[in-house]
């Protein structure tokens, strides 16, 4: 009962945030980017949460089982990789395209055409991928408190999508940075006990890792893996290097925020998988026997459970509840995103330029929340669909999909800011040669053929068969055709009309000048309200928690709740005094707005 009234708790700090910041939208750009006014740290909590999921601590946690070091952390590390490349490069880039919506970059690059290639292939995919996390969720959900998956994920999403529709990308991204608060205090706690209760980390991994340490089990040529830990990290790049992802950025308050959000999107990814996979790897050495587990109703999926054991068994009474409520905030973190960002891609790119009859603000915004209802029910009833897809691992359905199908779209979407003159056609050929190469390593490479062509005396494993096909080949493919595609393109470049050349030009141009918004009354303002709104939420949290020390636990166990508590009460702390007074600040007028 503890553990559910601690869930049901942080379900209402997500509807208090959502009313909360009601009163923050009142346009469209506010409504789905924040106006462009927010402070680095809310940026870059929303960069972090958006590549973390309750798949982290399901899927990912029961691959750290048996697929060694290496297979556990090698998605996160590209991840920081990614992350420090929009430091260097795209987080400024993606800002200073000012736009309101990723696609409408799309369009003054590459044209309406491709604008709506790209919305109707990455509004579906990015559905799929939403129902897969909340599918994720629902998975450990069930194993710890014994709900039906169906009802957690109807509970989930309808949460998230309150929180989303009445506050819109203010919300979204205020929820990410109180969600990030609470998962990184809470594996932190978490991987420490596991490590005490080990008497060391070198005691932990000596028992806990697999006969391969490195790569794990499930391996008859290591030279296979290597091609798979390569192209995992150039899968990363693209993924977090892209225009279609570039909402993360857009909505920084300026070039120098956007920079300094993906500085910490990318340290938090660091530090993250260092404690993350120990207590999969405790887990590994203690219980080693999953049918002793009791968790027989999740069949070939109960390793994804692996978090929940040590939760439930290793730390004290409480601890599962706030573990639920920080998976539910991995998983709801990337929901949001999904919902807020493609009913503005569909309000933007399809509604607005084609159908709209009334541009009043208003209206746009009712429109806006239309569109946010329907895709929140779409993703719900997906992810009840998925629920009957048993031969898919989630963690290897995970990587499929992105490879295999949203790959094609990322490629145009990040090298058409290197390869400046190209065909209007070059987006969507691309697309369609990507697709080609997809569907040729999905349905016509199988084992016996990747096994004759690789020259194999020994068969393909189960293991090494699915992290070819789900990454190794599909980059294979894409990197050696269909980037080439693109790139040559620019070969048949022969100009374009007046107007198109007036939408590219105006792209470079925004792209190439930085946003630099000077302080002014209402620029410090609104980031004074930024700060002291949040750095109360988090204030009240570390109250709540603290209360947790009354629940019956052993000293150690209460002391746990004390640290957790501490943490959050001097973030809440620093925000909140963080305020910078308007009567000193010289107002100036803002240099550049976007």
């Amino acid at each position: 009962m503890v553990d559910i009234a601690i869930v049901l708790v942080y379900f209402g700090f997500l509807v208090a945030i959502g009313v909360l910041f009601k009163s923050f939208s009142n346009s469209t750009s506010d409504y789905f980017r924040g106006g462009g006014k927010m402070l680095w740290w809310m940026v870059g909590s929303t960069s972090f949460m958006t590549a973390v999921s309750a798949m982290t601590f399901t899927g990912h946690m029961g691959k750290a089982l048996t697929g060694g070091f290496a297979v556990a952390t090698t998605v996160f590390y590209a991840n920081a990789l990614g992350y420090l490349c929009n430091y260097l490069f795209f987080a400024a880039k993606a800002r200073q395209m000012r736009v309101e919506t990723p696609l409408e970059g799309v369009r003054m690059r590459l044209g309406p055409v491709n604008e709506q290639i790209f919305t109707w292939a990455n509004v579906p995919l990015s559905v799929l991928q939403a129902s897969i996390w909340i599918n994720a969720l629902a998975v450990f959900t069930s194993a710890v408190i014994g709900l039906p998956l169906e009802l957690t994920i109807i509970v989930a999403g309808s949460v998230v999508l309150f929180m989303s529709l009445v506050g819109g990308s203010w919300a979204v991204i205020a929820s990410d940075f109180m969600q990030m608060i609470i998962l990184t205090t809470m594996t932190l706690v978490t991987g420490g006990v596991a490590i005490w209760k080990s008497g060391g980390l070198t005691p932990l991994l000596e028992a806990g890792l697999p006969e391969q340490p490195f790569i794990g089990d499930g391996y008859n040529h290591a030279y296979l893996f290597v091609g798979w830990f390569i192209f995992m990290f150039i899968k990363q790049f693209f993924s977090t290097n892209n225009m279609v992802d570039s909402y993360r950025y857009i909505a920084a308050k300026d070039t120098k925020n956007a920079r300094k959000a993906a500085v910490l999107a990318g340290t938090l990814m660091l530090i993250g998988p260092l404690l993350w996979f120990v207590p999969a790897w405790y887990v590994a050495a203690h219980y080693p026997d999953t049918s002793t587990w009791g968790l027989a109703g999740l069949g070939n999926k109960v390793a994804d459970a692996t978090y929940f054991m040590f939760v439930s068994r290793e730390m004290p009474v409480g601890m599962v509840g706030l573990m639920l409520a920080a998976m539910f905030a991995a998983t709801m973190s990337s929901m949001d995103s999904a919902l807020n960002r493609n009913a503005g891609i569909i309000l933007k790119s399809v509604y607005q330029p084609y159908f709209c009859k009334n541009n009043s603000e208003s209206h746009l915004i009712f429109v806006s929340k239309l569109l946010t209802a329907l895709f929140g029910i779409v993703i719900i009833i997906a992810a009840l669909f998925l629920t009957s897809l048993k031969q898919f691992g989630l963690f290897d359905l995970t990587m499929l999909v992105s490879t295999l199908i949203g790959f094609p779209i990322l490629i145009p979407s990040i090298m058409c800011f290197f390869v400046r003159k190209t065909p209007d056609w070059a987006g969507w050929g691309t697309v369609v040669v990507g697709m080609s190469v997809s569907g040729f390593i999905a349905f016509v490479l199988t084992p016996e053929v990747l096994q004759s062509i690789l020259g194999l005396e020994q068969p393909l494993t189960s293991r090494e068969y699915t992290e070819m096909k789900s990454v190794t080949l599909g980059l294979i493919g894409h990197m050696s055709i269909t980037l080439p595609f693109f790139v040559c393109s620019q070969f048949f470049y022969k100009g374009l009309p007046a107007k198109r050349e007036a939408e590219v030009k105006q792209f470079f141009t925004n792209v190439d000048t930085e946003v630099v918004v000077e302080d002014c009354l209402q620029s410090v303002a609104m980031d004074n309200k930024q700060n002291n709104v949040l750095g109360k939420m988090v204030l009240t949290a570390s109250v709540f928690i603290l209360c947790l020390t009354l629940v019956p636990n052993p000293l150690w166990g209460r002391m746990l709740f004390v640290i957790i508590a501490a943490i959050l009460a001097l973030i809440g702390t620093l925000l909140v005094r963080s305020k910078r007074e308007l009567e000193t600040t010289e107002v100036k007028e803002e240099s550049a707005v976007a």
